[in-house]
């Protein structure tokens, strides 16, 4: 009798145990999976996961739901709140919620409601410590599914969600990938045509090709990373197929051609018993159409050309960045209202990618500067160009840069990051940078690269090269990371543009030639996942010029820091005056990472005229022009400090020069400097009358790293009569079309310098 009690209440702990025990594994936090394609099916045990879907939503609202039992499911309306909305949010990765919806504001979702009646205090670690019905216990239809509005800000160190993503059943189909056969073929990446395999187990399974339709290779070569699909030989795949033994998974596939991935098709799959049966068919064979990035070593004869009217700015990998579309002669951006995969694969296939992996909201590719061109953008997904979608033209009310739209396309595997390394970093984002050689007898082997001439260029795209997202540093020394058995420099005289894919892409010498040929001069870098990015306000010179004859006895403090021209050293001091070309700068950082000045602030210059710090030696050119492009006067900014002056709503301050304070702009800010401080000028003393063009550049040796140096530079067309001058077309130097920009500079055409 006692051992049977005994047994009872062990039973009655291993229960209760079992029921306590899910709910302290939940999790609060979301793993990457939670924003991703729907994972593998997991036992309770394993963590919770959430999103937020529907439209039209925002990145940080939409319909609430919850990955439980393997199945994605909703929330019913009964009983919310926002103190529900906040335990979300929180688990989202939002600091807090502003507000909730109910009766399935963002669309009706599909399977289970997971949760209903549920009421939360509001300080709760995670949904399920608060009041319900229970697990998949509800009265309600899918017209009461709730959503939540979160605030736009992270929770700082939290792993990224706002991605609208596909939401395909993976389990079904997990990777698909081109087996090539032909000899040639096995041996060049990418992998263009071949056998469709679909993972399955721990081999790969082929699919039948009966009924099999070019929307179907569409569908393949898309997720693959290549816009368009060619015709196949099947006859002599036929021969070679035959001769071997295929595991045919899926039976039939019936795509749209506007899916982003194959999962997404209606698939019929074999019954275990019949994976060797596709009676009067074959394995399906694929033949894709890359983009011209591709093409290099395809030996395509027929090769695509990409989009002249949409680009991707500011992002770290080829195929990413804010999505930026061309008007009447001006690059503006897209706003983020119904943004979906759809408008994004359109966007990636006409520059020569593949479908969209993911389409990003909230500027998360940092914030584009001048007009905003569409909204509520509606892709079918078989438009040749997003200019071919329905959209809606913009206007100031609606949109603003922090709803920028961006795209991560699908693009061909290259095998580039197998050929680099990096060593002796303290995290994995930094270190000593290694290639992988060939020598003369074939074999292969690690090397290291010369340090001289390494600068923040060759590091942009070795960190491109090995998916590290942007370049912090470009290091010539690397002393202190020498832990690698990597001694000989197999590669020097590296010079990129930044744009490259691979270092083997960049200009180099053919033999190796290092003066510092030790290890410790070896090239290094430091990797980033986010960086800052500088854009000059050009209309704000445009406003601001003017001239100004300033006494030389006002000009000391200028002349020491080099701030007029050469012929001031001449002038018969503190008699006579300057010519001064005088305006406006204005900042700002657009990125995502504060912008800092490359030196410690032990190496700082007192500057006792001004009074204060200097934390970069040269930060930005002002220079005047002529008709050739060469320059007739400069601005000598030898060096500046770095302040947030203002900032965007919601933004807080973060740098001041006063007082030794810290230097930098921060994301959001701009940094000021009026047209009537010292050496906010050009010294055009000895200019004559004429068209000029007058440019500014910020960070004009790439001292410190940018996501993008394209926007660094801007132009004015100015007209000088002796007198006055005007300026008019200031523009940032990547705002134009190629044709206004060579209109621009073919603007200074007079024959002589008389003004009419």
């Amino acid at each position: 009798m006692m051992a049977n009690a005994r047994r009872k209440q062990q039973l009655a702990v291993g229960l209760l145990f079992g029921l306590w025990l899910p709910c302290c594994l939940a999790q609060t936090t979301p793993s990457p999976a939670a924003t991703s394609a729907t994972p593998s099916p997991q036992p309770q045990s394993e963590r919770l996961k959430f999103r937020l879907v529907g439209y039209p939503r925002k990145h940080n609202e939409g319909r609430i739901e919850i990955f439980y039992k393997g199945e994605w499911g909703t929330i019913c309306d009964d009983d919310f709140s926002l103190a529900n909305a906040n335990v979300l949010c929180r688990q989202l990765g939002f600091v807090s919620a502003t507000g909730w919806t109910h009766s399935a504001k963002y669309g009706k979702g599909q399977g289970k409601i997971w949760l209903d009646n549920v009421q939360c205090n509001g300080g709760e670690k995670s949904i399920d410590s608060c009041k319900s019905r229970g697990w998949g216990n509800s009265d309600c239809t899918h017209d009461e599914d709730a959503g939540v509005v979160c605030k736009d800000e992270r929770i700082p160190g939290f792993v990224d969600s706002n991605i609208i993503d596909a939401h395909v059943d993976e389990n079904r189909v997990e990777e698909v990938r081109l087996r090539p056969v032909v000899a040639m073929a096995k041996k060049k990446l990418p992998t263009l045509e071949g056998v469709v395999e679909v993972k399955y187990k721990d081999g790969w399974a082929q699919i039948c090709d009966l009924g099999w339709t070019p929307k179907n290779t569409r569908v393949v070569c898309g997720m693959l990373g290549f816009p368009h699909e060619r015709k196949v030989n099947k006859n002599f795949y036929k021969l070679y197929l035959e001769r071997q033994k295929n595991l045919y998974l899926i039976h039939s596939v019936a795509c749209t051609g506007t899916e982003v991935h194959l999962a997404a098709c209606p698939l019929e799959f074999n019954k275990p018993n019949q994976t060797t049966s596709c009676e009067g068919g074959m394995p399906a064979v694929v033949s894709c159409m890359p983009g011209p990035q591709y093409t290099q070593n395809s030996g395509l004869k027929k090769k695509m050309k990409t989009s002249s009217n949409v680009r991707l700015k500011g992002g770290a990998k080829l195929g990413e960045g804010r999505v930026e579309v061309l008007k009447n002669n001006e690059w503006g951006t897209v706003c983020d209202d119904r943004w979906n995969l759809q408008s994004a694969s359109v966007v990636c296939r006409e520059l020569g990618f593949g479908t969209a992996k993911e389409a990003l909201t909230g500027a998360r590719m940092g914030q584009g500067m001048g007009p905003i061109h569409m909204n509520e953008v509606k892709c079918l997904g078989l438009e040749r160009s997003i200019w071919n979608c329905p959209f809606k033209n913009i206007t100031a009310e609606d949109c603003q840069h922090v709803e920028d739209a961006a795209v991560r396309c699908n693009i061909p595997y290259m095998g580039l990051e197998n050929l680099v390394r990096i060593t002796g970093g303290r995290t994995r984002y930094e270190g000593r940078v290694e290639v992988k050689g060939t020598d003369s007898n074939g074999t292969q082997s690690w090397g290291l690269i010369c340090g001289e001439g390494w600068g923040t260029k060759e590091a942009t795209v070795a960190c491109r090269q090995l998916g590290l997202g942007y370049a912090n540093h470009g290091l010539k020394e690397t002393w202190y990371w020498d832990s690698s058995n990597v001694t000989e420099m197999i590669m020097s005289g590296v010079k990129c543009t930044g744009g490259e894919m691979s270092l083997s892409q960049c200009q180099h010498h053919k033999v190796v030639s290092c003066q510092k040929a030790a290890a410790k001069f070896a090239a290094g870098v430091i990797c980033s996942e986010t960086a800052s990015d500088l854009v000059p306000n050009a209309p704000l010179v445009q406003q601001t010029v003017y001239i100004e004859d300033r006494p030389l006895h006002m000009l000391y403090c200028a002349a020491e820091e080099d701030c007029l021209s050469t012929s001031a050293t001449k002038a018969n001091w503190p008699y006579g005056h300057r010519r001064l070309l005088r305006f406006s700068s204005q900042i700002h950082n657009i990125g995502r990472a504060d912008f800092r000045p490359k030196a410690g602030r032990h190496s700082w210059v007192w500057h006792a005229c001004h009074g204060h710090y200097h934390s970069m030696d040269i930060f930005t050119h002002y220079d005047l022009l002529n008709a050739n492009g060469s320059k007739i006067a400069e601005g000598h900014k030898a060096s500046f400090c770095l302040e947030d002056t203002d900032c965007h709503e919601s933004v807080s301050k973060r740098y001041e020069c006063a007082n030794f304070g810290d230097q930098g702009i921060t994301v959001g800010c701009w940094d000021l400097y009026r047209h009537d401080i010292d050496c906010q000028w050009i010294d055009i003393t000895d200019v004559k009358p004429g068209n000029y063009i007058l440019q500014i550049v910020i960070n004009p040796n790439f001292e410190v790293a940018e996501s993008d140096f394209t926007n660094n530079a801007m132009k004015c067309n100015c007209k000088y009569d002796g007198h006055r001058i005007w300026l008019h077309n200031c523009h940032v130097g990547d705002a134009f079309s190629e044709e206004a920009e060579r209109r621009f500079e073919k603007y200074p055409g007079q024959l002589n310098n008389q003004i009419s």
